[in-house]
């Protein structure tokens, strides 16, 4: 079950997702796919400044850019630690239209399971909230090609945008470390909208 996941820990992970690199092709979209602004998030679901992101800043872009059709928005998984990867496998074993609920719901929990001594027990019981059965749970966690795409994920990032922290943006290839302000945002997505 998911004590041989465990046990490798997030270093042995990524070794192995160095060795053996799976190609990653599902990424969770939020808005118009034709949107002229596409705004790529890399986020660790342990990450308390991802959660503010998500809580403060978020809804703001998605009211003025997403919901109009000027932004596409992009997440991608930058698990900094094992309870970041496995609230990621987790996500990503909802069905597609449940994703970024499933989203909300860590980053809003965040504390009751990312700093939780045993996170996947309380995972488990988040996701049984979320409707996922505690075999599909299970299942889910034992998914060592899923976390193996999960980790390839965050290391391409390293590699193509040298992301070195969360929550990082990227505005049409532009790198912005953090939680920038809704000035910067709008100015940024207006100069790349143009």
């Amino acid at each position: 079950m998911f004590a041989k996941n465990a046990a490798l820990g997030l270093a042995a992970l990524v070794v192995a997702a160095l060795a053996a690199p799976a190609a990653w092709s599902e990424d969770r979209v939020l808005g118009d796919p034709d949107a002229p602004v596409t705004i790529i998030e890399f986020a660790s679901l342990s990450c308390p400044h991802c959660a503010a992101f998500h809580r403060e800043r978020l809804p703001w872009i998605k009211e003025n850019y997403i919901d109009t059709g000027k932004v596409r928005f992009v997440f991608r998984d930058f698990p900094l630690n094992r309870a970041a990867l496995i609230g990621a496998m987790v996500a990503h074993c909802a069905k597609p239209d449940q994703y970024f609920a499933y989203l909300d719901l860590l980053f809003s929990k965040q504390k009751t399971w990312a700093f939780h001594e045993e996170p996947a027990t309380e995972l488990a019981k988040l996701a049984r909230l979320g409707g996922m059965s505690r075999r599909a749970f299970e299942d889910c966690l034992t998914n060592e090609s899923l976390a193996d795409r999960i980790i390839q994920s965050r290391l391409d990032a390293q590699k193509e945008y040298d992301i070195s922290s969360t929550p990082s943006l990227v505005v049409e290839g532009k790198l912005l470390a953090g939680i920038p302000s809704e000035e910067e945002l709008a100015t940024l997505i207006a100069e790349a909208g143009s």
